[in-house]
């Protein structure tokens, strides 16, 4: 039984113990099927630079083969690209092998279908199929057959031409491509535009000899502050498949949230999602000039909302950032730093322009360790007690549960939600001065503790 790699938003799991020839050829032919039976006749298969790619690039296309999919290899490849070649009709579907921002022995599997996320029910539905064919005992034979396709150059050749208007910006640019595979498109869509940067760690290594590629966390950013104090303008981060980005001046890091307000000062009258994570600044300021609305962590789910509420632009705080206005409603982190280009190229001072929003304080998501099993079980223990007399914390306004809970008191807000991808519950917690952000903070983590301990008991 492989249950636990079938995760909320993609598979993923670590090798070779969860993903290994016998899983993945049967996730491959499973899927494979799926696929036949939506219509499905061409698969984009790509990866990002894990030193397992390659293994799980043969297992995968076996299972494919034998479901008689017509397989396509991409090769190494940003993830976004992977989606860019379903989005751009070159085929019906897309599978990216990718581990994320995720531990070097992990890796996993990103699906798009007909230009819509794999995920949820589906991928449930999924792993009842493969561990059918698993405990049928059937064999898949090894078929590496894949045709070999150039996206990449259609994909630079998109930038050359709808960015062809910052030609020439003189804006010095630091970038981190943490040994994933953001180096892959940053180099030849520098090229074609003019733009003057520096890449860290441009080179592709599955051992991530220099840093975790998650630019989310402090101690991996550490090289883009240096190089900021030393003459650069503005800074970029990438993780290990390119989907997700930070973004640096030499005052501040700024969150996706706050990206979200900026980008929407550049667009008229603009739709755009936030997550349950977001700054009640962001939406409170985007309402101001658009309409703004709140909704799931994921990339799955986003990218399912985008499409029923005719959303503009989307963001997480992580730096997930997703474009529905002039490009395709996928995240993609080069192109969310073109954006930040174009804002600076449009003439947008970036620090001043979050000087002006209101003063609040926030926390970064702080992770509380768990496990798989309980971690949704919390959450809910959390609803019961937050309904309760005498639960220790101040008087609780509104209380949203699209996505675990988001606690609004009246001088700020805290926000409890079980991981989809990790067996952790992440908590974020804003307020409108420090101590009321403590006060927030130290009542609701010291409920989910209190819970935490009931629940083992």
């Amino acid at each position: 039984m492989f249950d636990t790699i079938f995760r909320e938003y993609d598979i993923r799991g670590i090798y070779p113990k969860d993903l290994n020839e016998k899983s993945v050829k049967a996730i491959g032919i499973c899927l494979g099927r799926v696929m036949k039976s939506r219509g499905v006749k061409s698969v984009s298969v790509g990866y990002d630079a894990r030193v397992s790619a390659n293994a799980l690039f043969g297992y995968l296309v076996s299972g494919f083969n034998a479901a008689k999919i017509e397989v396509y290899d991409i090769g190494m490849l940003p993830t976004p690209v992977g989606y860019f070649s379903v989005f751009t009709d070159k085929f019906d579907a897309n599978v990216m092998i990718t581990g994320s921002h995720n531990p070097k022995e992990y890796n996993g599997f990103k699906i798009t279908i007909k230009k819509d996320s794999y995920f949820g029910d589906d991928l449930q539905s999924l792993k009842n199929e493969v561990n059918k064919f698993i405990a049928s005992g059937e064999v898949v034979e090894d078929n590496f057959k894949a045709t070999k396709f150039d996206i990449l150059s259609s994909y630079v050749d998109f930038y050359a031409k709808e960015f062809s208007h910052l030609k020439g910006l003189k804006t010095k640019i630091i970038c981190d491509a943490g040994n994933g595979v953001a180096g892959i498109t940053l180099k030849p869509i520098a090229k074609a535009l003019g733009l003057k940067f520096n890449l860290l760690y441009p080179e592709p290594n599955g051992e991530f000899p220099n840093h975790h590629p998650d630019p989310s966390e402090e101690e991996n950013i550490k090289e883009l502050k240096q190089a900021l104090k030393n003459g650069y303008d503005i800074g970029f981060g990438f993780d290990g498949d390119a989907d997700r980005i930070a973004v640096l001046t030499p005052k501040r890091t700024i969150k996706g949230d706050d990206l979200a307000y900026l980008y929407a000062k550049n667009m008229k009258n603009p739709r755009v999602l936030g997550e349950v994570k977001c700054s009640q600044n962001m939406y409170d300021e985007i309402d101001k000039i658009g309409k703004s609305f709140m909704g799931k962590t994921g990339h799955s789910n986003i990218k399912k909302a985008m499409k029923e509420l005719n959303i503009d632009m989307a963001a997480e705080v992580s730096g997930h950032i997703f474009f529905k206005e002039r490009f395709f409603g996928f995240d993609d982190a080069v192109y969310a730093m073109i954006r930040v280009l174009e804002l600076i190229a449009n003439g947008f001072d970036l620090d001043a322009e979050l000087d002006r929003l209101p003063k609040l304080y926030s926390t970064d998501e702080m992770k509380i360790k768990t496990d798989d099993s309980s971690k949704f079980k919390i959450i809910e223990a959390l609803k019961v007690e937050l309904n309760r007399d005498g639960n220790g914390l101040p008087k609780i306004i509104d209380i949203i549960d699209i996505d675990g809970v988001r606690i609004k008191f009246q001088n700020g807000w805290g926000l409890v939600r079980a991981s989809n991808t990790t067996p952790v519950i992440v908590t974020r917690f804003e307020a409108n001065s420090l101590k009321n952000m403590q006060e927030i903070q130290d009542g609701v983590i010291a409920l989910v503790n209190k819970i935490m301990v009931d629940c083992n008991a």
